[in-house]
């Protein structure tokens, strides 16, 4: 047994002493146990840009409970660790840091840079890992992978080829969202969508041949210089026989037809749109139902192409200001509406997205989304809460094909190549350097796949997929996902379908969703608030217990949760009465094994206290396997805070100080073990000063994280011992509460006298607990009482009464009450002289006068319980 538990908790002393004890002693990875259920989770990998912050530390905390639970509960447990290369993230670090000098990605070429990249990776690509094991996480780092390792990559290729090969992946032209700021084209999950003022520019395009106009209406004048055609609805009455004719395109003076199509809405304003099918998906659409030209009007950073030189060179925004200028006065501005609007931005910069058209990689989601909504709604996966299953089936029953390839070069290259001689397209995981057709030369594809796209692999590739490796055998698929509610259409969507498709079977069971931090006033933290939370220097203050504590209590899964002062200064209290509680255990045992009594040896308190913790593993236990982590963390609170620290301990001190005898061996055997169960109950959520406690108690094994998780035996269910213990709580709190009412110090004893038909709870034996608990000086245990001036308390099993002369000084308290009485009565007199004065009664508003009143009303009330109060003192002898 190890000494005494230092005077204070001081987390810095072992934390970091612990987690090193716990890896190198190979705890986290899985047991050697084959036969033993197994338990995976996969980390949300974060990416290598990343620094932890209170997202990080919410997900990995929960992953971690969960992890630790079921390695506890006997499982063969996979905390698989690993990050991801985050193409857009990354690449914007190492461009802005080449700024600064001097240099540009095309003044260092494609294999520089990503020589410099993986340099980057190797100099801060850990610092989320370090930080990942200051928060506790106890993944198997020996399994640590990358999403651009070779194993992660030779997945991506051979899934890119398969899909390929099944037509699910082509390239084409389209429409596609167009960061400007990163220069790549995003996918519509990446698109965060915020509102934002705008206008509807009214312009009129005249109609050929001079015989009037027609309106059309839009958000983004610029993007007139593409137009090809305005559309009408072919069931509009107002337009029928103008379809086939021509307008003149302001300040370009290009003709463009009238053409008939659906898209036009009869009672959508004029009922006239402008189509530019280069630079909208719903025009893209109509211009290939009407073979209508593209024309594309904006560069890959959003300025002005030159086919338009007055503007050629603009930003799209300085343009835009020219063209409504220029419009005005040629008299082809009718009309500008104010509005607010819904504007797409990348989710990565938060630049407004350009819809532009591209030659792009796509994959066909139709047939992928399907059996992945079904697999969801035939119960094989489930989320947790229940609710978030409406997020998925929205997004995946509506769901478009899915644009896969970036303008990056940090990321997974596509293995496509393209002959320079006749332009035939190989698609190769292997490579490809001579044309199969004519054995030309075959330059690849310069464009990177999505990031989403090789971890949308990430349940299976960290496995081993495509290879039928051991891990991949045992591990998959992987029991349950952690992750907040904002990637379900990112993330979680594509790696169930994915799943389905390459390994036939579904990558996990259930999804945890987890809500946002938020700051204490319920707003999301950022930068631009700047109301962000250093979890490290909540770490560096509280310790992490301290900060696991504070994100997991009132935690319920899919609400957003609020952090706040008050949270981890409630975390450092708790932690310090835990670690109190377990000093005090710890000095007054000198037992060095821990061995249950017999129940005959027990008494009412240790089988109370038994009975409410054999529940408690129960309960637990319950809650864990639901996922109701913060429900479990409040028990185990309410268990250690009241039931052991405030009421256990302090009924059993008389018995720790009574060295020698065999009820304090009882009493040591009892504390010890509850404590070091508890200990383990807890360990999950607060790892670190658990181990800490548990090893400085009687202990078998080398860690707490490795020992048995407790479960709940009926053997130590004492239902008639719990209610006796109950009732003699119940008389000690309505004392306490009386005695606090009556403003009685605890130093001032006083006989209680106790009336009671259960004399099986109510003896001699328990007296001690009402001269130490209630301030008694003595307890006699009566048929019956009568003193009309004692203080009467009644429960539902003992009437309790307290001479008040044992309570209060009689002559004191009379002195008090009498002056109160003056006070209350030069009161009473005030307010009738007021309510007696016509002018104040006529003047005041009339709810002033009827305060007054109230107040009066209120001091009589009062008048009247002083005056009681002084009749029923003791009359001094």
């Amino acid at each position: 047994m190890q000494n005494e538990l230092p005077k204070n908790y001081a987390p810095a002393e072992f934390e970091d002493r612990l987690y090193r004890f716990w890896e190198e002693k190979g705890y986290f990875r899985p047991s050697e146990d084959k036969n033993a259920p197994t338990y995976t989770i996969v980390i949300p990998p974060p990416n290598i840009t990343g620094q932890l912050h209170m997202g990080h530390a919410l997900d990995n905390t929960l992953q971690d409970i969960l992890i630790r639970y079921k390695r506890m509960a006997g499982f063969r447990t996979l905390w698989l660790p690993g990050t991801d290369h985050a193409s857009i993230a990354t690449e914007a670090k190492i461009v802005e840091a080449m700024r600064k000098e001097g240099l540009t990605k095309e003044d260092l070429g494609r294999e520089k840079f990503l020589e410099r990249a993986w340099e980057w990776k190797k100099q801060y690509g850990n610092r989320i890992v370090s930080q990942l094991k200051k928060l506790g996480s106890s993944c198997d780092w020996s399994r640590e992978r990358f999403t651009l390792d070779e194993g992660c990559s030779r997945a991506v290729r051979k899934v890119f080829k398969q899909l390929y090969d099944k037509g699910l992946i082509y390239r084409g032209e389209r429409i596609i969202n167009w960061c400007p700021h990163c220069k790549t084209s995003i996918s519509n999950a990446e698109v965060e969508y915020e509102e934002q003022n705008g206008h509807f520019w009214h312009i009129r395009y005249p109609l050929v041949g001079g015989n009037g106009y027609v309106e059309v209406a839009t958000t983004r004048p610029e993007t007139l210089l593409g137009d090809t055609a305005v559309a009408v609805n072919p069931n509009d009455e107002r337009y029928k026989d103008m379809i086939g004719k021509y307008v003149v395109l302001p300040l370009v003076g290009r003709r463009i037809p009238i053409v008939a199509d659906e898209h036009a809405q009869l009672d959508k304003g004029t009922g006239c749109v402008k189509i530019t099918p280069a630079h909208d998906p719903n025009d893209f659409e109509v211009g290939r139902r009407c073979h209508l030209p593209m024309e594309v009007v904006l560069t890959d950073d959003a300025k002005i192409t030159d086919n338009y030189p007055k503007y050629a060179g603009m930003d799209r925004y300085e343009a835009r200001k020219a063209i409504v200028n220029d419009l005005r006065e040629g008299g082809y501005l009718a009309e500008i509406e104010n509005l607010k609007h819904e504007v797409g931005t990348c989710y990565r910069c938060g630049t407004t997205i350009e819809p532009m058209i591209s030659l792009q990689w796509f994959v066909r989601m139709e047939p992928l989304a399907k059996p992945a909504v079904k697999v969801v709604k035939d119960g094989k996966i489930r989320f947790v809460p229940e609710r978030f299953d409406k997020n998925y089936f929205h997004w995946m029953e509506n769901t478009q094909d899915w644009c896969i390839s970036r303008q990056l070069w940090w990321g997974h290259r596509i293995p496509a190549y393209y002959c320079d001689a006749c332009g035939h397209t190989v698609v190769d995981p292997d490579g490809c350097e001579a044309c199969p057709k004519c054995g030309g030369h075959m330059t690849q594809d310069g464009d990177t796949l999505d990031t989403w796209f090789s971890s949308a692999l990430w349940p299976f590739s960290t496995l081993g997929w495509p290879e039928e490796t051991e891990d991949l055998k045992a591990f998959y698929p992987t029991s349950t996902l952690v992750t907040g509610y904002d990637i379900i259409t990112f993330w979680v969507s594509r790696m169930i379908f994915s799943a389905l498709e390459y390994t036939g079977e579904a990558p996990f069971d259930t999804v945890l969703i987890h809500g946002l931090v938020r700051d204490a006033q319920g707003r999301k933290m950022s930068k631009s608030l700047g109301n962000g939370i250093d979890p490290l220097e909540i770490i560096d203050r509280y310790g992490t217990d301290a900060l696991r504590y504070a994100l997991a209590t009132g935690n319920s899964p899919g609400n957003d949760m609020r952090f706040s002062d008050e949270k981890i200064e409630a975390a450092r209290n708790f932690n310090n009465k835990i670690w109190n509680a377990s000093r005090f255990v710890r000095m007054n045992l000198d037992i060095e094994t821990v061995s249950l009594p017999a129940a005959d040896k027990l008494a009412t308190e240790d089988k109370w206290l038994l009975s409410r913790y054999n529940r408690l593993i129960g309960e637990v236990r319950a809650n864990l396997d639901s996922f109701e982590l913060g429900i479990a963390l409040a028990k185990l609170y309410d268990f250690i805070w009241d039931i052991f620290c405030d009421w256990y301990i302090e009924l059993v001190k008389p018995r720790l100080n009574a060295k020698g005898t065999e009820d304090n061996l009882t009493c040591q055997n009892v504390i010890a073990w509850v404590l070091s169960g508890t200990m383990k109950l807890l360990h999950p959520f607060l790892p670190f000063i658990t181990e800490e406690i548990w090893q400085a108690l009687p202990h078998e094994g080398e860690s707490i994280m490795i020992a048995s998780y407790p479960e709940a035996d009926p053997a130590l269910s004492f239902p008639e011992d719990e209610v006796s213990m109950e009732r003699i709580i119940t008389v000690i709190r309505a004392i306490r509460n009386r005695r606090a009412e009556m403003n009685v110090p605890p130093s001032r004893k006083a006989k209680l006298y106790l009336v009671s038909g259960d004399h099986d709870t109510f003896n001699d034996r328990v007296s001690v607990f009402f001269t130490r608990l209630a301030s008694a000086s003595e307890v006699a245990y009566v048929d019956t009482y009568s003193d009309e001036s004692a203080v009467q308390l009644v429960t539902d099993c003992a009437t309790a009464y307290i001479p008040l002369a044992d309570m209060i000084d009689t002559e004191k308290e009379l002195a008090r009450l009498n002056k109160e009485k003056e006070t209350i009565l030069s009161e009473i007199d005030r307010l009738n002289k007021k309510l007696s004065n016509e002018g104040f009664v006529a003047k005041a508003p009339a709810a002033v006068v009827e305060g007054e009143r109230n107040k009066l009303a209120k001091y009589r009330e009062t008048l009247a319980g002083v005056e009681n109060a002084i009749a029923q003192l003791p009359k001094a002898n």
